[in-house]
């Protein structure tokens, strides 16, 4: 009996410890962005483009666009995740894991971008990790902190090159997963509509961005863009959104890193707290019934029964 009560008294103690350790040290150390991310997101809608021939926006065709994303395990630390991203707009329906050659006739938009996050806010940091044509990147890049709230974000945007406010929109269910909508607004934003042509313009932008509140993960996002030039003529219209398909990957991948949280924040304080407590109770009992006991200390008197006389 005395050996079972210690093994429950150790045993519970080491229950409560882990539940204290789960409470205090592990929200910090789980709800940090990953460094092994290898992610390709699929987007598709259609554009329709200046026709250089009639100075007009030619027919909308269908478009996919690819946004491919690896983290720098090496380059990344433990405050700062290091990324490399490749995005590309493509005219087709038939979405691929890579991009075409930039270069190709069926790609309409790309462009290689290199970033690095804080790993608990998401936020955008300077890195001496980030090659030297890294452009500059402020507020959060392709996720929201952990916990997000229901307030306006700095977003980077790519197309400007600069920081957008993010401003919280709703809430709405996607597949049953509840998210965060927040919504970006961009109008007359001063950009290069044509590099190659050399072309100066202008860009509006609504873009609808739904956030998985617990993880901060991107579940879905619809873009709605137009491009001018200088003298008002329309070079681009342009809307995407996530698949179908990518918000169903998205909600299940948020699914599961939300049950390993709540594992871990959860689960295994109330186990500990509640298991390692009834444990040391059982433990005690046992370890006091095992005590043994001190006799007492009879005092009794005895009288001398021989009868008087003798």
């Amino acid at each position: 009996m005395k050996i079972l009560g210690r093994v429950l008294v150790g045993l519970g103690a080491f229950l409560v410890v882990a539940a204290v350790v789960a409470l205090t040290w592990a929200p910090g150390a789980v709800k940090r962005t990953p460094i092994d991310v290898d992610s390709v997101t699929v987007l598709s809608g259609e554009a329709a483009r200046l026709d250089t021939a009639t100075n007009e926006l030619g027919a909308a065709e269908p478009i996919y666009a690819l946004s491919i994303t690896k983290s720098d395990s090496e380059a990344s630390s433990d405050d700062t995740a290091v990324f490399f991203n490749r995005s590309c707009a493509v005219y087709g329906t038939e979405a691929t894991e890579e991009c075409p050659a930039f270069d190709d006739e069926s790609v309409l938009s790309g462009a290689d971008d290199f970033f690095a996050t804080d790993r608990t806010t998401a936020e955008s940091v300077e890195s001496d990790e980030l090659p030297a044509q890294a452009a500059a990147h402020e507020g959060v890049v392709n996720k929201w902190p952990f916990d997000a709230e229901k307030t306006t974000y700095t977003y980077f945007d790519s197309v400007t090159g600069e920081g957008v406010d993010a401003v919280y929109d709703r809430t709405e269910d996607v597949m049953g997963l509840e998210t965060y909508v927040y919504r970006v607004e961009i109008q007359d934003a001063p950009i290069v509509v044509s590099a190659l042509l050399e072309l100066n313009g202008t860009y509006d932008d609504v873009k609808e961005i739904y956030v998985d509140p617990r993880t901060g993960a991107i579940i879905h996002q619809t873009d709605d863009q137009q491009r001018y030039l200088d003298d008002g003529t329309q070079a681009l219209d342009l809307q995407l959104a996530f698949t179908e398909d990518q918000q169903a990957t998205n909600v299940a991948d948020a699914e599961d890193n939300i049950a390993s949280l709540d594992l871990i924040t959860r689960t295994v304080p109330i186990v500990g707290f509640v298991g390692g407590g009834l444990l040391l109770v059982a433990g005690a009992v046992l370890l006091l019934r095992a005590r043994p006991r001190t006799a007492g200390t009879a005092s009794t008197t005895h009288r001398d029964r021989t009868p008087a006389g003798r």
